[in-house]
């Protein structure tokens, strides 16, 4: 069987292929409801950008993620940052909140982040959060399976996304002793600020690095022309198909 690439982050070329993904942030935010003075883990913080805002919003703000790369990104920030596996939390009833966006789904075994999350709450405190569920990028998704097909490669078991739906994940949140306030998933098609190459570079490289070197740029290849019919228009502009689970809930008082 093929082994999964670990997933590698660069803060510079994140911001350019991805940037949107913190600003398209807002709603989780409010629907977190940030108070001054609150104490409050960014779970997944990346390069701190909505940490920051956290921050200025008045709460007592730390962010961890498990990128050195993007961490020293987050310190440029003035921010309380370290490296730290999310599925292997060391928080004992710290937090009046946990918030992530756009990372959740990069945590394979949800089980032990939701279960580290209600170790690090305060009784009461709440959970709320948004990242890819079910459907998020599935024709990207295809078309990377059919790409690594051809190169001999069963990318299924080695694809880096956890996309629950929204009754999977509510009941993963009520095993671990949450109540859940709200969840929804929310079809988002998003335009591209540089093109699908660099999506695909960014965000599933770890896919090419399972090929042979002197066939990736075949595989790459492949995968956009897949894609080429459905995610691009006539202008050339290229959208990720995303589909997020947003959700709110609370550890009980």
């Amino acid at each position: 069987m093929t082994e999964r690439a670990e997933q590698r982050w660069e803060s510079d070329g994140y911001q350019k292929h991805a940037g949107f993904v913190p600003m398209l942030g807002a709603p989780v935010l409010d629907l977190l409801a940030p108070k001054a003075g609150e104490h409050i883990l960014d779970l997944g913080c990346g390069d701190g950008a909505l940490t920051e805002k956290l921050r200025d919003a008045g709460a007592l703000v730390r962010g961890v993620d498990a990128s050195e790369a993007m961490i020293e990104a987050a310190k440029k920030r003035g921010l309380d940052v370290r490296v730290l596996d999310a599925h292997a939390l060391d928080f004992d009833e710290a937090f009046d909140a946990v918030f992530s966006n756009a990372a959740l789904h990069w945590m394979l075994d949800p089980d032990a982040v939701i279960a580290g999350v209600y170790r690090a709450l305060k009784p009461g405190g709440r959970f709320v959060g948004e990242f890819g569920g079910h459907g998020n990028v599935a024709a990207i998704m295809v078309a990377l399976i059919a790409a690594l097909e051809k190169q001999g490669i069963d990318a299924k078991p080695i694809m880096p996304w956890y996309f629950p739906t929204t009754t999977a994940y509510q009941t993963r949140l009520e095993k671990h002793g949450f109540e859940v306030t709200s969840i929804q998933l929310i079809p988002r098609p998003t335009p591209l600020p540089t093109d699908m190459a660099g999506w695909l570079q960014t965000m599933a490289g770890t896919l090419f690095d399972v090929v042979e070197p002197t066939k990736r740029a075949a595989a790459l290849n492949d995968t956009l022309r897949f894609l080429d019919g459905c995610l691009k228009d006539e202008q050339g502009q290229w959208t990720a198909d995303y589909v997020r689970l947003r959700f709110s809930a609370r550890r009980a008082a």
